[in-house]
């Protein structure tokens, strides 16, 4: 098996490639060559030479050598466009987000791609084994807290209440919003303000189920300072709060989008964001003021009359991409091995490899099958 490493054609700040490292276990795992894509891990600053010392079977190429190989590994799904470079049969391993994007798995599907959603590797009970939801809570919380203390005019001062930080959701991501948000985002932070004798952080967790009750979150948007959209919803069509309820928040309050669900208008009823009227960020903008041209530019008329600091960001823990991309290749390499030493058809869920059975479950055709089941 070839395995094609392409680069992230994206915004300036989205700079995560494989390390070395990753490469050099790819080797180990028995990959027949890998074609990483001219100027791979450049922007990380890592030099040409390291991965050329890292595997003998290494090469550079074009992004379309990289697309030609039978697996291609990718953080980032290829946009749409480009799909049809990759052959039939070809094995596409990137964040899919089945659920959310309807109209990629149409098209996967169609080509004959065998596509695997990085999101979507579980195990059997759930959880899932490529992640880095760490640093989706403490990066977004983190670059939160920065914009509250611009926008609460007492944020330093001994005198002021606590901040009260609200989390939708008590799942993964969640719980690591509520670590970080009782700790600033940043533990030097934390520190500082206790040093300076400031109230600390109330976080406090509302699940998902709780979030339907009008009256309730009207009454917990008024004290407020921090919301957090954490929540993983059965429904991406219908929205967790409503831009109306951010009437009731403070002035000065901040919303944090950790949940980074997208806008998709190409489907009906379309996908929206579960905080009406946010924006869609990118790791070159992912802070949004009320008087932002964003809100004036999203693809369809989408209530925004009610309007806060808002932060939203297609990936977080690409703010530190070196250390993301550490975890994501210490993650994938046990899976590589199988990807690389047999056949997708042979995948097979009932298999004594926990790897093996994750595989089968996150292979599109598998995925649809089950999810029309």
């Amino acid at each position: 098996m070839r395995v094609g490493l392409p680069r992230m054609h994206r915004e300036t700040g989205e700079k995560r490639d494989f390390l070395p490292s990753f490469v050099a276990s790819l080797d180990a795992a028995e990959a027949e060559e890998i074609v990483l894509e001219h100027g791979y891990g450049a922007q990380m600053g890592v030099p040409a030479t390291d991965y050329g010392a890292s595997s003998s079977k290494a090469r550079f190429g074009s992004f379309q050598d990289c697309l030609a190989q039978d697996v291609v590994l990718q953080i980032r799904c290829l946009p749409e466009q480009f799909f049809g470079e990759l052959r039939p049969g070809a094995v596409l391993m990137s964040m899919m987000h089945y659920q959310t994007r309807p109209e990629r798995v149409r098209k996967l599907a169609q080509l004959g791609v065998r596509a695997v959603s990085l999101d979507g590797l579980v195990d059997d009970y759930g959880r899932r084994l490529i992640e880095n939801l760490a640093a989706v809570g403490w990066n977004g919380v983190e670059a939160a807290f920065m914009e509250l203390a611009r926008s609460y005019p007492n944020f330093d001062d001994p005198a002021r209440p606590p901040i009260r930080a609200t989390v939708l959701g008590s799942g993964a991501v969640g719980a690591h919003a509520v670590h970080a948000a009782s700790r600033y985002g940043d533990a030097r932070l934390r520190d500082d303000m206790a040093a300076g004798g400031m109230m600390g952080v109330e976080v406090r967790v509302v699940d998902y189920d709780l979030t339907c009750h009008e009256d309730y979150m009207r009454s917990l948007l008024r004290s407020t300072d921090l919301l957090i959209d954490a929540t993983q919803r059965p429904d991406p069509t219908r929205h967790v709060v409503s831009n109306d309820w951010l009437s009731e928040m403070p002035g000065h309050a901040v919303l944090l989008d950790l949940s980074v669900d997208p806008y998709d208008f190409s489907v009906d009823p379309p996908i929206v964001k579960g905080i009406e009227g946010m924006p869609q960020g990118t790791l070159d903008k992912f802070v949004f003021h009320p008087h932002d041209a964003a809100y004036e530019e999203l693809d369809r008329p989408i209530a925004t009359q009610h309007r806060r600091v808002a932060l939203s960001c297609y990936s977080w823990p690409g703010r530190n991409p070196r250390d993301c991309m550490k975890v994501y290749g210490a993650q994938l390499e046990p899976i590589l091995r199988v990807v690389l030493t047999k056949p997708v058809d042979e995948w097979d869920i009932d298999a004594d490899s926990l790897y093996e059975r994750a595989l089968a479950r996150a292979e599109i055709k598998r995925w649809l099958k089950s999810a029309t089941a």
